[in-house]
């Protein structure tokens, strides 16, 4: 019997998937307003009643975990995410334009980088990062994260300019702009749909990484904020309490960072790409 006649099936079978995944996430914010010492024996229950000392405890631990661990990410997220979309822009507008053999030679093998995880290349990264003096050091995990992800940013841009008419550069070029000129003044304002969703993929997979920078800063040199839960959890931990409020607090400057660009995403992607 077909779907149309069983008119329950579909919002059940949505109701069912939708419940999978919004366990962990219950089971994550309710434990944050929970006394830690109710955690472990009662994981699903409500925090009744709600407590701010988990919170409270991580933003004043005299350890100093979440602070650093935060500044640590910002700033390794930041950086990355800006070098890589204005590179990416520009390579894969040159790429998009280009007419010859090797430039779509250079795609392929840009396309080839992301079939690879990152974890294969790991231990040549470290050695080539130790060659130059980079390990253990926030501009060599900014430096990995650039190498890693340009291939996903030249992709997207460079599928986004089959979008913006070359008649617009044309016209530029024959007013007398330059051809830096006419990319960053005419080309780029157009990309900000390509722009929003470069940085919102490329942000939140660097602020979610975990073990690139676990194994490229090392123990003792730093930590992210991804780093900082995993050393949080430690063998004799027992204040769950405390590692659910860290975990809630590191989802919210990402998720921020989301919703504050989710609407020119979308606008971007229904509007066109030759709107200003």
């Amino acid at each position: 019997m077909n779907a149309s006649a069983r008119p329950w099936l579909r919002p059940l079978v949505a109701l069912t998937v939708s419940a999978v995944f919004f366990v962990p996430l219950y089971v994550a914010l309710v434990n944050v307003f929970k006394e830690s010492g109710r955690v472990a024996g009662e994981a699903m229950a409500l925090p009744v009643p709600p407590t701010l000392d988990n919170l409270a405890n991580v933003l004043t631990n005299p350890d100093s975990l979440f602070w650093p661990s935060l500044r640590t990410s910002v700033v390794v997220t930041s950086v990355s995410i800006v070098v890589l979309t204005m590179l990416s822009a520009m390579l894969g507008h040159y790429l998009a334009r280009s007419r010859s053999w090797w430039a779509r030679g250079l795609m392929v093998l840009l396309l080839c980088g992301l079939m690879i995880p990152p974890q294969v290349i790991l231990i040549p990264i470290t050695q080539v990062l130790k060659a130059v003096g980079l390990m253990s050091t926030l501009p060599g995990l900014v430096l990995f994260n650039v190498g890693y992800y340009v291939p996903f940013g030249v992709f997207v841009f460079a599928g986004f300019m089959k979008g913006v008419p070359a008649e617009l550069e044309e016209a530029a070029a024959i007013d007398g702009a330059g051809r830096w000129t006419v990319f960053w003044r005419v080309v780029f304002p157009l990309l900000r749909p390509a722009s929003a969703s470069v940085l919102i993929f490329l942000g939140v997979w660097i602020w979610n990484d975990f073990i690139d920078p676990l194994i490229i800063f090392g123990p003792g040199q730093g930590t992210t904020i991804m780093t900082g839960i995993y050393r949080s959890l430690g063998q004799y931990a027992s204040d769950l309490g405390g590692v659910f409020a860290l975990m809630f607090l590191a989802t919210l400057p990402i998720l921020v960072f989301y919703l504050a660009l989710q609407r020119q995403f979308v606008k971007g992607l229904t509007g066109g790409a030759t709107k200003g």
